[in-house]
């Protein structure tokens, strides 16, 4: 397939000298890098006697924030850290050889690695501004692609903004924010790659302590037997070779109601979290630089109003970089350790959010094969993956668009994961083109 490399806008003047005016087909079919501001009409928004101060959070709405830069450009290395880490075993990412073979004639980044080139796991300018007693997890992911594959040698530059907010009465909770922030990406040539929407849920720990709905004595993790680690590692074979030569369905073959092959990651352990918290790059001590304009305020180093035990130590960090290091501290620290974990009423272990959406395009794609390409995709998360669990994608076509906004005809997918007790994580939609 020869990719429609989407045209880059004038030369107006922006932050790192690119421009946020894009104008592809997929901008031009609505996916502007504009901001919806959403928010409450006071900054304190009450449930009972729960009170959330919101009062920082208005003032950064609609503008640029975290400037942050990594220092080079990716590598062949990176690329298959990244998909090691994701489990996800498609050759055209990771075997040199098998990669010279193919239409792309040398490795490839998969589209879920745009991600991993960035700061913050693409969650970053959703979490702007301080609400006191607050933590955050992850909500959703809504991503656009322009064209280009990220290859050995590119590096992405971002722009970041503070889209907006909303504020919901949740279980989990009680009185929750739904923030959201928008990356634009560009590579080194200033054409634009992707842009993300990321949707972070920020709420008070005391609440969510109190009514303890992911309690460790309510979800233990799961001790597996033989006989079922090997019925698990029977279904992730199986989808392994269901398009190990990545071949494209026909778009005139597909069917609405076809399924896709099931897929299967884990179990989840504090070593494949921790391997998946390595395979970002912005998680290599050093890889990165703070690079705000002059007399432009970066919130993304302030207090955000997390526990104590949960925040970052810059200063220290510049003599012993563990401090800035997200497996030892800062507000990621949770997901390997199960004490702090259990302080922000994670009650254990858990994964990633930005994994969860990998694994949701990866499975995609490779279903998709060589030929296809994720042009538009959206997804939310109903829980995290705790430590011991397994996570089962299963997916299907729902809908077929002759004449799509990208110029090509594409493929709708919805797809689950679920664990195994059945209960649904994720959910989320993909616009994929095929072989046509």
């Amino acid at each position: 397939m020869q990719l429609k490399q989407p045209t880059p806008a004038g030369a107006a003047p922006t932050y790192h000298h690119y421009n946020l005016n894009l104008t592809n087909r997929a901008m031009r079919a609505g996916c502007a890098v504009g901001r919806t501001v959403n928010r409450m009409s006071t900054s304190t928004a009450n449930t009972g006697a729960v009170k959330l101060d919101l009062s920082d959070l208005d003032k950064w709405v609609g503008k640029p924030v975290v400037f942050a830069e990594l220092w080079e450009p990716c590598s062949a290395t990176d690329i298959r850290r990244w998909v090691q880490a994701m489990d996800y075993p498609s050759p055209i990412h990771w075997d040199e050889e098998f990669a010279r073979m193919s239409p792309f004639g040398g490795i490839v980044a998969p589209q879920s690695f745009t991600v991993a080139m960035d700061y913050g796991h693409g969650c970053h300018p959703a979490g702007i501004g301080r609400i006191p007693g607050s933590h955050l997890i992850f909500g959703g992911e809504e991503w656009w692609f322009y064209g280009p594959r990220i290859r050995p040698g590119d590096k992405l530059f971002q722009h970041r903004y503070f889209d907006g907010y909303k504020v919901a009465d949740t279980k989990f909770a009680g009185p929750t924010v739904f923030t959201r922030g928008d990356t634009a990406h560009h590579n080194q040539h200033g054409a634009p790659v992707a842009k993300e929407r990321a949707t972070a849920i920020r709420y008070l720990i005391e609440e969510a302590r109190k009514r303890g709905m992911y309690d460790r004595e309510k979800r233990p993790p799961k001790q597996w037997t033989a006989q079922e680690l090997d019925e698990v590692a029977g279904v992730r074979l199986a989808w392994i070779l269901s398009n190990r030569e990545g071949l494209s369905p026909h778009y005139e073959t597909i069917k609405v109601g076809d399924k896709l092959p099931r897929r299967v990651i884990g179990p989840h352990s504090l070593i494949t979290f921790a391997l998946e918290r390595r395979a970002h790059r912005e998680n290599v001590w050093g890889s990165l630089r703070w690079n705000p304009p002059p007399g432009v305020q970066d919130p993304a180093k302030e207090d955000a109003g997390f526990d104590k035990s949960m925040t970052y130590d810059y200063e220290a960090a510049r003599i012993d970089p563990r401090r800035k290091d997200g497996l030892f501290y800062g507000p990621s620290s949770g997901h390997i350790n199960a004490q702090k974990a259990e302080m922000v009423g994670m009650g254990g272990a858990y994964g990633y959010g930005a994994s969860m959406n990998a694994w949701f395009l990866d499975y995609v794609a490779y279903w998709a094969g060589h030929a296809g390409y994720i042009w538009h995709s959206v997804t939310q998360f109903r829980s995290p993956a705790f430590e011991g669990d397994v996570t089962y994608l299963d997916g299907e076509v729902i809908e077929k668009i002759d004449q799509s906004p990208y110029g090509v005809p594409v493929v709708r997918v919805q797809a689950k994961q679920t664990t195994q007790t059945g209960e649904i994580i994720l959910t989320g939609k993909a616009e994929v083109e095929v072989s046509y």
